[in-house]
Parts: structure tokens; sequence; C-alpha cells
């Protein structure tokens, strides 16, 4: 009778860990969430209360998982119209040139603002240890020729909100000081960075505002009521959402809509749209 027990139980634990295999591999990973966050920018004016801003972060394209997952996203995200596009980097996972040409293809349904679309750069996206500048340079090539406004430590004013975008924190092009300290805090700014250990350095120049970053994807697995085991950032508690600096700096961290590699449980992939509002 015990040993029948005991097989029963293993066997049913057995199951339960391939359907929770299962569902880590092949659902969850394309289980795409449109989150929805309310953005009170200080200076905001009248006629950008109420517009969108949408964020999406870590594509990831290239052959570890099936691109086509991030195809049908942008065509979903399509729908909301949103006034402004914001894309936080690592539009790839490089291995060689195919993965231009799967950019390429992917682009051509790229996710538009009709105020303005802009992007920067992630580690990824600097190729083989985050290093190599030509690598960089043509994935810019790419995303500029679909029609995205691509900032490396630089500022754009668009129909009243500035956006000034940093360059990868772990590439050799990170220079903030070639940007912040154009830093006006009497106009309305968003900051995007990919890596958000960038926001513990003595770089913001007074800046109180909103970050915008992405990179850690929120650690693709994590135990319920439980931190994320491995994420890839220096200062812990930069996990996912929303996080107050406590300096007037708002954090938020997008999960991503793509994968280092397919495998995601408790950490569903995300698009996020920000309302903007008058602080």
């Amino acid at each position: 009778m015990q040993r029948r027990k005991f097989i029963k139980g293993a066997l049913g634990l057995a199951g339960v860990t391939m359907l929770t295999g299962l569902y880590a591999w092949q659902i969850e990973p394309k289980w795409m969430e449109f989150v929805h966050v309310k953005m009170p920018v200080k200076n905001l004016p009248e006629q950008l209360i109420g517009k969108t801003l949408m964020q999406i972060s870590d594509m990831h394209i290239g052959n570890r998982f099936d691109w086509q997952y991030i195809i049908d996203s942008f065509k979903a995200a399509q729908a909301y119209k949103p006034d402004f596009a914001v894309y936080t980097g690592d539009f790839v996972s490089w291995e060689n040139e195919t993965q231009l040409e799967q950019l390429e293809t992917v682009m051509q349904h790229i996710v538009t603002g009709t105020l303005g679309t802009v992007g920067i750069l992630g580690n990824h996206d600097y190729g083989r240890a985050w290093k190599e500048l030509p690598v960089a340079d043509r994935v810019s090539d790419v995303l500029r020729q679909s029609g995205m406004l691509l900032l490396r430590n630089q500022q754009v004013l668009l129909h009243g909100l500035t956006i000034i975008g940093l360059d990868d924190y772990w590439s050799p092009c990170f220079h903030p000081e070639r940007v912040m300290p154009a830093y006006d805090a009497q106009k309305a700014t968003i900051v995007l960075c990919h890596n958000p250990d960038a926001c513990d350095e003595q770089i913001w120049n007074g800046y109180q505002g909103w970050i915008l970053a992405g990179h850690t994807h929120g650690g693709q697995c994590k135990p319920p009521f439980l931190p994320p085991p491995v994420i890839p950032v220096q200062n812990k508690k930069y996990t996912a959402g929303l996080i107050d600096l406590e300096d007037g700096r708002t954090l938020y961290i997008n999960r991503a809509l793509g994968h280092s590699f397919q495998v995601r449980f408790n950490v569903r992939p995300e698009i996020t749209l920000f309302t903007l509002r008058k602080a």
C-alpha cells in the first residue's frame, strides 16, 4: 500500500512538473500584457495632458525564440494608436549579420507614435561583450530606416515634451555628460535609460522626473512572493515596475517584450502604456 502511494505521488509530481515546464516554455513567454500606468510630468503643456506614451523594450530579435510573436505583439499594440512610442534597447540578441535581416523584417511592423517615435540602444545591440561598435552602428541604421529617432546621449523636443536618451550603461558609448548638463528643469522631460543601474551614478544634474528602463526582464522567472533569483543588475531592488527613487526621480522598469531565452514563469512579457498627467 505504501509503495502504491509513493508511486502515485511521484507520478503526480512528475505530471505537475511537466505541466509547469510546458507553461513556462510555451504559454507565458507569448502571453504579453499591456500594463497601464499614469505618468505625472512636471511642467507638462496643457495640450499633452491625457496623451499616451507607449514603452516597448528588449525585443531580442534573434535565434533564441520565434520572433513572429514580436510582430503579432506589434500589431496588437498598433490598435492603441499611441501619441509617443519609445523603445528602450536590446533590439537584437546578436550572433551574426542574420540578426540585421531579422530586425529589418520585424521593424516593417514598427509601432509608431503619432507625435514621435524614439529609441535608445541596449547592451545586446553592441554585439559580443557589448563592445562591438560597428554592430551598434548597423543596428542603429536599421532602426533609423524604420522611422525611429535614435538618441545616443542626446535629447529631442517633441511637441512640448523633451526626451533624453542615454546610450547603454555597459557599452563604450555611455556618455551622459554629453546631454545631462543640458537638462532644463523648467521643461517637461523624461529620460530613456536601458540599464537601471545607471540611476545610481552621479550623472543626473538634479534631474527630477521619470526614467524609463528595461534590461532586467523582471528576472523572467520568479517564485511567487519572492524576488527573482537571477537578475542582471548590481542594485537588486531594480527588478520591474514602478520604483520611487525618493529624490524626485521615478523609475519604471519594463519587464521586456522578448526574452533572453524562451522561458518565463510569473513574469509575463510587457508593453507599457503611460497616460500623461500634469504633476
